[in-house]
């Protein structure tokens, strides 16, 4: 016999479950309603939409956590171009040596330095060159300094009388410690007989007196040069050729040795500068060496930067506010100085001329607009930007990118502003 299940024309939701007649209780047969879990259609269908809100939930809360980590992460640069403006000069203005706060006033800057080269004798003639040194001159004598005359007269310890080339002051001694300065001497006759190796000085003029003994004087190196006779020797036409090279050489060489000493807040321009020279007459002496060695002394005039862009600002911008300005190519404007018969370096007071194209340029103060940027809305930068004249154009970047609000802390904003040569930021 087959047995037939006939559960499954029951209901979906009601099984009858029939007892069997032989069953151990004496009851008759009866149907029992259970109640069974839905079929598998139905669990699918839950599960189904119970996975679609997980899903949900979970990609909300990704967002909300990627925005939160993009509040502390932060970031925005700015890039701002700054006003610019070329103008064409020719000022007249006036300056004083360590001149008061308000007016604009100069420094000198004194450099001294020598260049050589070596040169080709052209012509023969009679030379009469005298022997040259430096000696040391001391005062043990007492503590008042003591003058000496241009061509006084010292008695070397060969024998040979030499002569200073220049007038001096020896200073008094200092406790037990002697005076003492530096000074050229030469050879009182021209000739070999006075080259020598290093010698003592007595003052011939002290001589018999109790000065003789405490005046004393002991040469630095050798004393050289001294010569009589036919010589060959470079042609004055060849000299002045390379001297005047020289001469440019050296300008070149003690701008750059000055520039590179000039104090930070200060410029100097190329043409406020002076050149003093020896004269021919101590040229000459060199060309026994076969070289020419020129030595000389550059004086330049140093001007407060930010005092001189303001001065020239002042002259040129049609009502001046008084605005944080300068001047980028301001190393290449001319200067010339008025000629007043007074050596630069003696100068109190110099009146001059700026001439040439000036490019002017607007400084940001970069503090002020991150401050005023700090947890703002981007649709709100344009706004902001009027507030700055000085200001021509400005791009804002956000990290990461769906960011619609500034950073709150100062650090996380970068200001770069685009000056014309400092191609740095200024932060």
């Amino acid at each position: 016999m087959v047995k037939i299940n006939n559960t499954r024309r029951l209901p979906k939701q009601l099984v009858e479950k029939r007892v069997d007649k032989k069953s151990t209780t004496d009851r008759p047969e009866q149907i029992e309603r259970v109640r069974e879990f839905p079929p598998r259609e139905m669990r699918e269908v839950g599960t189904s939409k119970n996975r679609h809100a997980l899903w949900t939930v979970a990609f909300v809360a990704i967002i909300f956590f990627l925005f939160s980590i993009s509040y502390f992460f932060a970031r925005a640069s700015v890039v701002v171009d700054p006003k610019i403006k070329d103008f064409h000069l020719d000022l007249n203005l006036s300056a004083d040596l360590d001149g008061d706060a308000e007016s604009l006033s100069f420094n000198l800057v004194t450099i001294s330095g020598e260049v050589s080269q070596a040169v080709s004798a052209t012509e023969e003639k009679e030379v009469a060159e005298s022997a040259r040194g430096t000696i040391i001159l001391y005062n043990n004598f007492s503590s008042l300094p003591q003058k000496l005359d241009i061509n006084t007269r010292l008695e070397g310890s060969n024998g040979k009388m030499y002569k200073t080339e220049k007038a001096l002051i020896i200073p008094g001694m200092k406790g037990s410690t002697p005076g003492s300065i530096e000074v050229v001497v030469y050879g009182a006759d021209a000739g070999e007989a006075y080259n020598s190796g290093p010698l003592d000085f007595k003052v011939f003029g002290f001589k018999g007196t109790p000065k003789y003994e405490k005046f004393y004087g002991r040469s630095k190196g050798d004393l050289k040069g001294g010569f009589k006779g036919l010589s060959q020797v470079v042609s004055m036409t060849e000299k002045t050729k390379f001297v005047a090279e020289l001469k440019n050489s050296l300008r070149d060489k003690l701008l750059q040795k000055a520039t590179d000493q000039i104090p930070t807040g200060f410029v100097l321009l190329k043409d406020a500068i002076s050149l003093d020279v020896e004269d021919d007459a101590d040229i000459e002496v060199l060309l026994m060496a076969k070289s020419i060695v020129l030595k000389g002394t550059l004086h330049g005039v140093l001007f407060e930067e930010e005092k001189l862009n303001k001065k020239i600002a002042e002259k040129v911008i049609d009502k001046y506010d008084g605005s944080d300005v300068y001047i980028s190519n301001i190393k290449d404007l001319l200067f010339k100085i008025s000629d007043t018969g007074t050596p630069l370096k003696e100068a109190k007071k110099i009146d001059f001329n700026l001439s040439g194209k000036a490019t002017m340029v607007w400084k940001l103060d970069s503090e002020k607009l991150r401050a005023d940027l700090l947890g703002k809305a981007k649709k709100d930068f344009s706004q902001i930007l009027l507030q700055y004249p000085n200001i021509v154009s400005a791009n804002l970047s956000l990290s990461p990118v769906w960011n619609r609000i500034l950073p709150e802390k100062p650090k996380d904003i970068k200001i770069i502003v685009n000056y014309p040569i400092l191609s740095v930021s200024r932060e």
